[in-house]
């Protein structure tokens, strides 16, 4: 399938050719939750969180949702939150970054054949979006991947972003399982890679450690046609 006509299915699929709305408040209780942060927290950005970076860029990370201190507060997603220092030491590892940390907005950093963005572009309570929520967000979702160029890479940071990504393909889910490492194929040899996601918890409790986030991101190289890094780095 050429990259157009994948372009056409999915938006027409989501009925939406709008990869980012900032003004998007069609989850009332997402909504009511961005606006009680921020009046706990008037200086937070506390709207949909924009994907970072070109949106043709070969590969694509993708995240669960914005964290509360993070991504909800800078404007810029996996910066100034805990899941962004494994992430961002790793994209700069790999010459998808130009420095290793991204602490604020203005700090600097720049993406280079790489884009992040998120499942759910909101804020949700206790960082866990319902199922109507992730639905909802689906088009936004599905327009960012149109973009991706034949041969290019998808990489879904846990369970929820896996199968988010795989509906924006509508594709099943269940035909596809999640796993840390799996790698799936799509059309125009783009490639969905999976692994766990990069939270405080996941690198706290080393069910995810720095060399097997390395493995995926070897195998992501691999693919986009890069040289490897692993723990030499």
């Amino acid at each position: 399938m050429r990259a157009s006509a994948k372009k056409i299915r999915i938006l027409t699929d989501f009925g939406t050719a709008a990869a980012y709305d900032a003004d998007c408040r069609r989850c009332a209780r997402l909504a009511a939750f961005l606006d009680h942060v921020k009046n706990s927290h008037p200086a937070y950005f506390c709207r949909p969180v924009p994907p970072f970076g070109a949106a043709d860029a070969p590969l694509v990370v993708v995240g669960l949702a914005p964290g509360m201190h993070g991504a909800n507060a800078s404007g810029r997603p996996f910066t100034g939150d805990h899941a962004g220092i494994l992430l961002y030491e790793t994209l700069f590892a790999y010459g998808f970054a130009s420095q290793p940390t991204g602490a604020h907005k203005d700090d600097g950093l720049v993406l280079a054949g790489c884009r992040i963005t998120n499942a759910v572009k909101c804020l949700p309570p206790q960082n866990k979006p319902m199922p109507s929520e992730i639905a909802a967000c689906g088009g936004f979702l599905a327009a960012d991947l149109a973009a991706l160029p034949p041969g290019g890479a998808m990489l879904a940071l846990g369970r929820i972003a896996h199968d988010a990504v795989l509906r924006a393909f509508g594709r099943r889910p269940p035909a596809f399982p999640f796993g840390h490492g799996a790698v799936h194929a799509f059309d125009d040899g783009i490639a969905l890679f999976d692994s766990y996601h990069c939270s405080r918890y996941n690198t706290n409790t080393r069910r995810l450690t720095r060399a097997m986030f390395r493995s995926v991101f070897d195998a992501i190289a691999g693919h986009l046609g890069r040289a490897p890094v692993g723990e030499r780095a």
